[in-house]
């Protein structure tokens, strides 16, 4: 029977949406294949060439486990592509992600059509037997392909528990994999006594132990197991080959969801409790696995989020405050043309949305920071001197102290007219800005222009999930930022749950929160986002510490919220 052009159409698109954007058909078209180990969870332990290779890549394919630590890297407008009609059938739905064969034929039917394929998988793709057959198929074919090594699963797991798989007499390290290990293997690693890593699975552990103890190991090897390794999800239990298996049902370990969760055990004298007590570096950490609130936007808080996962938490970014243009924005037009002219000697900016309404501005008169030659600048904190830098303008002045508008006003030099031959100040600011800075300037004998740049206003609500986890004690820690946003969140979402620990910038913001009936757990001890996570990270230390010499298990603040009750039925 022959294709009708429907038929055809749709095969296709199955192509297309496999290779990515069609190139010009010819003989000589060969694509190229990157063979890219994504390591065992953490983001940050992508290698610099993995990162550029997914930068040029024209297809991701991608083991589902990695999928999103590689695509936040992928170039825009590359294809993802899941398993395709091509080769399933159309029941199984386009959403469901490649299984090993299925990813090897993606791979090999978009290089054939010319394109820059990446395949990513799990730690290295020198270990992954998928990988490997893809390779041999690539050099039968003649298409060139190159590897990018990753971290190892079962090399880097370890290390972020705190298990060296060496000592200084150099032990002989072995890894088996449980799901294939024959009975001569485990003969061999039993016989041995060499520091065993295996890969296993949560339900298959026990079962692990009892195999080396049948093939010759003490029972009272020392043996560590660590579950969702490298990431902040990551548990670390430490046992011995006979009571494994008891230590992980006291522990209430249950399975995940997905079938098999991967389990890296490590046994040996290398595992043994007090040299890793000693060595936990990472799960060690002040706010480990804390699932901590910011309410900004993910652009407003970045270098906040990236320094809370530096203590091991988990940022969730909820914007509280929408950015709106001006009512009137003639005043702002007339400033702006102002500054071109030579009305101001400094323009200040207070916040990153100044400096974004400011540059719009420019953007649209066709002006760039060019503009700015002969005008000084001042920056209220380090967030909005970044922002002023990317645009390409150096501040002229920023705090040296207190990262606020106190602190600006402590730095900032009287009007002199021998050496100032213009007074006047351009204040791009919010239309909810305080008074302080005007107030401020105008005692030093500056005129001030104190313009509304943009008007800020309360952000639609959050998705439900999130609203019940701020509600149901689902976080960890919420930080404030200032009173609106103390304000604006508990409008949007209601108001967090009594488990969570309260963190505000200072006086005022921790007052509007009391005002909400919010106890207040930590303050910075100056007014500085970075200060902030500072004393939160500080917090978590001392309740860590006090845990640990307590004798207790260390828990997160949302794992002691009261658990809700089955509800029972009766006939």
């Amino acid at each position: 029977m022959s294709p009708t052009p429907s038929t055809r159409k749709a095969s296709a698109s199955a192509r297309t949406a496999a290779t990515g954007a069609a190139r010009p058909p010819g003989p000589a078209a060969r694509g190229h294949v990157t063979f890219l180990g994504a390591g065992p969870g953490d983001p940050g332990l992508l290698t610099l060439r993995a990162v550029e290779a997914l930068s040029a890549a024209d297809v991701l394919v991608a083991d589902p486990k990695v999928l999103a630590v590689v695509r936040a890297h992928a170039r825009a407008g590359a294809a993802t592509p899941h398993t395709s009609a091509a080769h399933t059938s159309a029941a199984a739905g386009d959403d469901e992600p490649p299984t090993a064969a299925d990813a090897g034929h993606l791979v090999m039917e978009a290089a054939r059509a010319g394109r820059r394929v990446v395949h990513a998988v799990a730690g290295d793709p020198g270990l992954d037997g998928g990988a490997a057959q893809a390779m041999l198929e690539c050099a039968t074919e003649g298409i060139s392909f190159e590897v990018v090594p990753g971290v190892a699963t079962a090399v880097g797991v370890p290390a972020y528990a705190g298990v060296p798989l060496r000592d200084p007499q150099g032990t002989d390290v072995r890894v088996v994999d449980a799901a294939t290990a024959s009975d001569q293997i485990w003969g061999e690693a039993g016989a041995s006594d060499c520091t065993l890593v295996v890969q296993t699975s949560l339900e298959a552990t026990a079962a692990t132990a009892r195999e080396l103890v049948a093939a010759g190991r003490k029972p009272d090897t020392p043996m560590t197991v660590t579950l969702a390794g490298t990431t902040t999800r990551q548990r670390t239990f430490s046992a011995t080959l006979g009571s494994v298996a008891q230590v992980l049902k006291a522990a209430k370990v249950l399975p995940s969801p997905d079938a098999g969760q991967a389990v890296i055990a490590v046994v040996g004298e290398q595992s043994a409790p007090a040299r890793r007590e000693q060595l936990a570096w990472f799960e060690s950490k002040p706010l480990f696995g804390w699932h901590v609130l910011v309410p900004r936007t993910k652009e407003q808080a970045a270098s906040l989020s990236e320094q809370l996962r530096s203590y091991g938490a988990v940022p969730h970014e909820v914007p509280t405050i929408a950015v709106e243009p001006p009512r009137t924005p003639q005043q702002m037009e007339r400033a702006v043309k102002g500054l071109v002219t030579g009305r101001y000697e400094w323009i200040a900016f207070t916040s990153v949305n100044a400096v974004k309404a400011v540059r719009e501005k420019f953007e649209e008169y066709g002006l760039d920071a060019r503009a700015f030659a002969g005008i000084k600048v001042a920056a209220v904190g380090e967030q909005t001197a970044a922002a002023l830098v990317e645009f390409g303008v150096r501040p002229d002045l920023q705090p040296s102290g207190e990262q606020s508008s106190h602190g600006l006003l402590e730095d900032w030099p009287p009007y002199d007219p021998v050496f100032d031959p213009i007074d006047r100040v351009f204040l791009p600011r919010a239309d909810i800005a305080t008074e302080t800075l005007v107030a401020g300037l105008k005692e030093l004998g500056w005129e001030v222009d104190d313009i509304t740049a943009y008007r800020t206003v309360r952000a639609s609500p959050p998705p439900a999930e999130t609203r019940e986890a701020i509600k149901g004690g689902g976080f960890d820690a919420v930080l404030f930022t200032s009173s609106s946003t103390v304000r604006n969140l508990v409008g949007i979402a209601g108001k967090p749950h009594n488990v969570t620990i309260i963190a505000c910038i200072g006086p005022a913001t921790a007052k509007t929160a009391e005002e909400h009936g919010l106890r207040v757990d930590v303050m910075a001890p100056e007014p500085s986002v970075h200060r902030l996570a500072e004393a939160l990270a500080e917090f978590g230390g001392r309740r860590r510490a006090a845990a640990v010499e307590a004798g207790e298990h260390v828990t997160r603040p949302s794992e002691r919220r009261p658990r809700r009750r089955a509800r029972t039925t009766t006939s």
